[in-house]
């Protein structure tokens, strides 16, 4: 026989015994006044000997005697059991959610490789930077910087692409004048042949520029030098729209290029202004595309419903493709630039990021003991968390921008 425990208060003790039919014992406790909104915790011991392992079974649907429960107590059963895991179900997904929010944040935070000392506010624009550093400033993906790179060296003619998956390079000897150092770092990277290398290279290259942009911004205001560029962007971009005939956007476009990609909608704009006709691709695209003809054929192909015209004096029409092929190449530059060449872009940025812009570090007092986090200012403050259910994890993170 079983061993009750106190029943709560207004349920029969002890409870009723029936047989359901598979044979097993079934134990009711009745209470008509029980309220819904209040859990209520049973109790029985049975003999060891019986119990192979703990086990709680819930009451069959509807059989033999249970029927007798009537609907109304059936449905008292089922929201009892509901309401007393209410509480671990709470905590648990408080814990949950803690746990999605760090993971987010910290996925977050990889990609913020920008020092906190370049928000600081200074006055004036800061004139000057390339479209890859002005880049840098606005924080925009890595594998678009990369790419951006990539252009700037081979419309210098520094170098010209072997093949495009995997990417690989030919480094032109000698190198032209005039290339930045950033370019040169890129360079050098391509130079390596193992992959594990070539990426710690280009991290490398980036953390130097990061560097030097942080370098570059001190005493200049941030928000007003982003917005001076931003509008750059947007006039690049107004110059290709409104350019009357495929000759003059094609020619203003490999002017304004690399500002162009720093537009956070740069694929769907580039798709919208160049879909429905020919671009002229300019001198230095064979470099990139190894599969086009580095000559330009006497009977170039035509596309449907445009003409293409020709150079005058020459009988040789000027090499082109169409608009939506064109712009699915420069689109699918930048993804293709981060599956073959660095992998996870959050992991690469976070390489990154470890290096410009680390979480500080928390130090022990030698006279307190207590953990504290250091400012630049000498000043220090205390962390604490404490946690209402238990196997909670709480983090303290301290600096920002």
């Amino acid at each position: 026989e079983p061993r009750f425990h106190s029943a709560p208060s207004g349920f029969s003790d002890p409870p009723e015994s029936a047989m359901d039919e598979e044979g097993r014992i079934v134990y009711i406790w009745r209470n008509p006044a029980a309220q819904l909104t209040k859990s209520n915790v049973f109790g029985a011991s049975f003999p060891a000997a019986y119990v192979s392992q703990p086990v709680v079974a819930p009451p069959p649907a509807a059989s033999g005697d249970f029927e007798a429960l009537g609907a109304g107590e059936a449905a008292f059963g089922f929201i009892g059991v509901c309401f007393s895991f209410l509480p671990f179900l709470f905590c648990s997904g408080i814990v949950g959610l803690l746990i999605w929010a760090g993971l987010r944040s910290g996925k977050s935070r990889k990609l913020q490789y920008l020092p906190p000392k370049v928000a600081i506010e200074g006055h004036g624009i800061k004139r000057g930077l390339t479209a890859v550093e002005a880049a840098i400033l606005m924080e925009q993906p890595v594998d678009k910087i990369l790419t951006m790179t990539l252009f700037s060296t081979i419309k210098k003619g520094a170098a010209s692409v072997k093949s495009r998956d995997p990417l690989e390079l030919k480094v032109s000897t000698p190198q032209p004048e005039g290339l930045q150092a950033y370019e040169v770092d890129f360079l050098h990277a391509f130079a390596l042949k193992g992959k594990t290398e070539r990426r710690k290279k280009l991290q490398d290259m980036v953390v130097s520029l990061v560097k030097g942009v942080s370098e570059k911004m001190k005493g200049f205001s941030r928000k007003e030098t982003e917005a001076y560029y931003r509008d750059i962007v947007e006039r690049a971009w107004v110059q290709v729209e409104t350019a009357e005939t495929p000759e003059v956007k094609s020619a203003k476009y490999d002017e304004v290029m690399e500002w162009t990609m720093l537009d956070r909608q740069f694929d769907d704009r580039t798709r919208r202004t160049f879909s429905g006709g020919p671009v002229f691709v300019p001198v230095w695209w064979p470099r990139y595309d190894p599969g086009f003809p580095r000559t330009a054929p006497t009977t170039p192909k035509p596309v449907p419903g445009v003409p293409v015209p020709a150079v005058k004096g020459s009988q040789t029409a000027l090499p082109h493709l169409p608009g939506s092929d064109f712009a699915a190449s420069m689109v699918n530059s930048v993804q293709g630039f981060s599956a073959g060449v660095i992998g996870s872009v959050t992991d690469f940025t976070g390489g990154i990021t470890n290096r410009t812009n680390p979480i500080p570090k928390a130090v022990t007092s030698s006279s307190s003991g207590k953990w504290k986090g250091g400012s630049s200012g000498g000043t220090s403050c205390a962390c604490a968390c404490a946690c209402a259910c238990a196997g909670c994890a709480c983090a303290c993170a301290g600096g920002g921008r």
